[in-house]
């Protein structure tokens, strides 16, 4: 089945994650990751692209970013080739470390861009890490505060305030609200397995797929809609199991 084409940006801005393959790390230690960030900076000026934010963390990377002569595709090639290249010397290892398709999201909206970097900045918050977000060494957060060196700081303070000193006061207390934003999240495709949903067939009340071909349509019905909710089951999988038509689970 072909990829699914990326979504077009109308911003040219696009928050990205980059993962470990099969969730390993992707750096033992803080050369690692000033080696990468390095490497943001160096392709910045042969990509041509601006960074408004990033945070490394153990096993993933976020990156918020606008194209402007090349695409993502081609940028983010160009920065994971060029680290896994030095990864592999240095750890005298072979093959890939990123999974090959990293995920993406367009921003179109000053309200989300704002609602992105502040979940890129947080994430070490949130899994435990720190409690200081100014803490952390690799993320954006601290150019915004202190001295800009990659992170391209004046689209994001610009929303705030044209006055710098105000506007930082402003991001600060942005960045560091309490919120449940959801931007990019990573979620693992549960899968699960035949025998399995046979067994909640038989905790529904059915002793075996024979039995529910056999059931008035409307318990038939309930007891397919039931099973629709249990995530990692697909409409698809139900339908050979139980020999009904996809068309009737998807209606069920």
């Amino acid at each position: 089945m072909p990829r699914q084409a990326r979504e077009k940006s109308n911003s040219e801005i696009y928050h990205l994650m980059l993962r470990g393959i099969n969730r390993q790390n992707i750096f033992e230690d803080e050369e690692d990751r000033q080696r990468f960030i390095e490497t943001i900076g160096y392709y910045k000026t042969i990509s041509n692209f601006e960074l408004y934010g990033y945070c490394l963390m153990d096993n993933h990377i976020h990156l918020l970013i606008r194209e402007i002569d090349e695409s993502i595709s081609k940028t983010v090639k160009r920065i994971s080739s060029s680290y896994v290249y030095w990864y592999n010397q240095k750890y005298g290892r072979c093959g890939h470390l990123f999974q090959e398709r990293f995920k993406s999201e367009a921003v179109e909206t000053d309200e989300y861009f704002l609602m992105v970097l502040r979940y890129i900045h947080q994430n070490p918050v949130k899994a435990g890490i720190t409690k200081d977000m100014g803490k952390y060494l690799w993320s954006s957060y601290r150019e915004y505060v202190e001295t800009p060196i990659y992170a391209d700081i004046n689209f994001a303070l610009d929303i705030f305030s044209e006055d710098k000193m105000k506007a930082i006061k402003l991001f600060q207390g942005f960045m560091n609200e309490k919120n449940n934003d959801q931007c990019l999240e990573y979620k693992e495709r549960i899968k699960i397995s035949d025998k399995e949903v046979i067994n909640y067939f038989e905790q529904l009340g059915v002793a075996n797929i024979s039995e529910l071909q056999k059931l008035e349509k409307g318990r038939r019905d309930e007891v397919i809609r039931e099973i629709k909710k249990i995530e990692g089951i697909t409409i698809r999988q139900i339908a050979r199991i139980t020999g009904i038509p996809k068309s009737i689970v998807d209606r069920a």
